[in-house]
């Protein structure tokens, strides 16, 4: 967009430096460009009038004209509303305030022809609606037939009397003396071969919607314009890093053909199989790998993640795998030293609670390439930490850590960077992986171990508790373990720990004769892994825990996962910690107890979780559920500061977008040729206005 865009919002007509300055804090819009394209969430369909007798509580919002007859103080305190009386020629309705009472009093005259609009609900026999939008009977809006568009604002927005009214007042300025300064930023023969409105077209409609269908419109091609350029920006990102980033070449077998021989512990799946080629095809092509392994919970990604290893320590370099948490580390190296130990390989373990000694003669033996593998949680980046050759960084739940954490990782070497594969066993939806992840090659072990049996799962209410108690007396006696955990979330910390203490004492009174285990995020370190390891080693039978064991513990023993509360977890977290179980042969069961009282969403994920042990379905449901930015935790706040893409509900135009912003840079990776001229100029009108492209991946 041209210069004019680029104005100070405080220049608007009616905005001046105070409401600037609230805009600038309140909704980061600083230019007469944000304002533009800040758009509304939703719209409220102001086409009909309804009249009082045909208003009811199922309504999601109504518009009605008539008169406002008596307005009076009721209840007192912090009861304390103003209650008018609205009527028509069917009957009256109750209109409420309990705030803004001295404003309403003074806005509203009696016995003047009024339009209002608001949620129905229903007290008693009375129908009313709180907190109306009011406006006096004009010849506009008698007509009615307009969709209102309304923002997003905030709460001191609003207490200052900026509403939406006043927000579409400025945005309706700003389309008066902006609309010939709106360029287009997608070539012409894009637009005609995919039908979209033009874009000057699309940002009037946006705001001022003439009907559903012209809203449409405009919505699909304003997000196919935001989710096409942020595709051509990642895939760019990914070619530029593979002609600059050259990568040390891994060819060397010898050591994988050894361990395939003599030590392979089971047949790998052909899913495993597959995606070690990619990994190999990658390691020996001179380039660096940039390469992301999703797998489902026990699908076989550590074992992935040796043999990657192999090829590096063969190829004569170090590899270093970090992980989010000690347990974690603690787990991967138990189980990858098994592996190393039998194949002459020297490993090693770097965590916050590795003693000083230890240290020094681990960081000798790393500079002096004396040691093959470490394993470790964020040690690894500390400064201290310097491998002779690092060749394959791992990173495992990378999603745990942030993007400076990560790029630490890789800056390790002063010449060239080592191999990147970053895991996790939380399932991405194609859609989100396509953007989060749109500059990495994707990796995907979609089915288990053979032998495997899927884990039967059950919903129950806390009024099952004595046929539930029975189930698991029963799989005791037949030697199996079981999990009982606890939710811990962490504002709640003290009432979260005294629900696991009366869990625990519960369990004790009707399991007497059972030894139980106690882990939780207030233990010491010690404590932790003396708990873990009595229940490891067969001592206890049941584990009460928090969602501390949510990633890492395997006790192939333990074939019962019983989640407490239920409801009150995600629906990634219930299939993390449902996949704690089913590592051994014996049939696994996972049993979640909640509340009758359970919200629309909490029912959804309780149905999600019986139906389908499918981590990707799962995942797909949930991003439905909460949207991208909940989706990735608070780690990754800020990353899809989409406009008006929604990644849930997007997912055709996002590989329409990357499919077309493919083929275009497959045939001019410079954006050099015709048309193609235009993407790149708008490409670079965005980097000037330092929008950060680099924090997507």
């Amino acid at each position: 967009m041209p210069d004019f865009f680029e104005s100070s919002i405080e220049f608007l007509k009616g905005v001046g430096p105070q409401r600037a300055a609230l805009l600038q804090k309140e909704l980061h819009i600083s230019t007469f460009g944000d304002l533009l394209t800040y758009y509304p969430f939703r719209y409220d369909d102001r086409t009909t009038f309804y009249k009082v007798n045909e208003v009811n509580e199922e309504l999601p919002s109504v518009q009605l004209q008539g008169k406002i007859l008596r307005l009076g103080i009721a209840g007192g305190g912090r009861k304390k509303r103003l209650v008018g009386t609205f009527r028509d020629d069917t009957g009256d309705l109750d209109l409420v305030w309990f705030q803004g009472i001295k404003w309403t009093l003074e806005k509203i005259k009696p016995g003047v022809e009024y339009i209002v609009f608001g949620k129905p609900n229903r007290y008693g026999s009375r129908i009313s609606i709180a907190h109306p939008e009011i406006e006096p009977v004009s010849e506009k809006s008698e007509r009615g037939g307009y969709l209102q568009p309304v923002y997003p604002l905030t709460e001191i927005l609003r207490s200052k009397y900026f509403d939406n009214k006043v927000l579409g007042k400025l945005q309706a300025q700003l389309q008066l003396i902006g609309a010939r300064h709106i360029t287009e930023t997608l070539p012409q023969w894009l637009i005609e071969k995919l039908k979209m409105v033009s874009r000057m077209e699309a940002l009037s409609q946006i705001h001022f919607p003439a009907d559903w269908e012209k809203l449409k419109a405009a919505q699909y091609r304003l997000k196919f314009e935001e989710l096409f350029y942020l595709q051509i920006q990642l895939i760019r990102m990914k070619l530029v890093r593979q002609q600059k980033s050259i990568g040390f070449m891994l060819s060397d077998t010898s050591l994988l053909t050894k361990f395939y021989k003599e030590h392979l512990p089971f047949e790998l799946t052909d899913a495993q199989k597959k995606v070690i080629r990619e990994i190999y095809t990658d390691m020996k092509a001179g380039q660096q790998m940039n390469r992301l392994l999703q797998g489902d919970v026990g699908s076989g990604k550590t074992i992935v993640a040796f043999i990657s290893i192999l090829i590096a320590v063969g190829s004569g370099f170090q590899a270093a795998l970090m992980a989010p948490t000690e347990i974690l580390a603690q787990q991967h190296y138990t189980n990858l030293k098994k592996h190393a130990d039998k194949m002459g390989i020297t490993i090693a373990l770097l965590s916050g609670s590795t003693k000083k000694a230890v240290r020094k003669t681990l960081h000798e033996e790393l500079t002096s390439g004396r040691l093959n593998i470490l394993i470790g949680t964020h040690a690894l980046i500390e400064e201290e930490v310097k491998f002779h050759q690092l060749g394959l960084a791992i990173i495992d739940e990378q999603h745990r850590f942030g993007v400076s954490q990560r790029s630490k990782l890789w800056q390790k070497n002063e010449k060239g960077y080592p191999h990147v594969l970053v895991m996790t066993a939380t399932p991405i939806p194609r859609t989100l992986a396509m953007t989060l992840y749109g500059d990495l090659d994707i990796s995907v072990i979609d089915e288990l171990p053979k032998g495997r049996k899927p884990i039967k799962t059950t919903h129950r209410y806390d009024s099952h508790r004595l046929q539930l108690n029975q189930f698991l007396r029963e799989q005791i006696k037949e030697g199996r373990q079981i999990y009982i955990v606890y939710p811990l979330i962490e504002e709640s910390e003290k009432l979260d720990l005294k629900h696991l203490m009366d869990g625990y004492e519960s369990i004790s009174r009707a399991f007497p004769d059972v030894p139980l285990s106690i882990l939780h995020g207030k233990m010491k370190a010690e404590a932790k892994d003396f708990e873990m390891d009595r229940f490891i080693r067969n001592e206890t039978k049941i584990m009460v825990a928090t969602t501390v064991i949510e990633v890492g513990v395997d006790v192939p023993n333990a074939s019962v996962m019983v989640i407490e509360s239920a409801e009150r977890f995600g629906l990634s977290q219930l299939h993390q910690l449902r996949g704690r179980v089913g590592r051994g042969a014996s049939q696994s069961y996972c049993i979640l107890v909640s509340s009758y009282k359970l919200s629309k969403e909490s029912k959804v994920r309780m149905e999600t979780m019986v139906k389908t042990n499918n981590g990707f379905d799962i995942a797909e449901t949930d991003l439905r559920l909460r949207g991208p930015g909940d989706l990735l935790g608070t780690q990754q706040s800020g990353l899809l500061d989409l406009s008006i893409a929604d990644l849930s509900k997007d997912g055709k135009i996002i590989k329409l977008a990357r499919e077309i912003a493919l083929r275009i840079l497959d045939q001019d990776p410079e954006l050099k040729k015709g048309s193609n001229l235009e993407i790149k100029k708008h490409l670079e009108s965005k980097r000037k206005k330092g929008i950060s492209w680099s924090k997507v991946s």
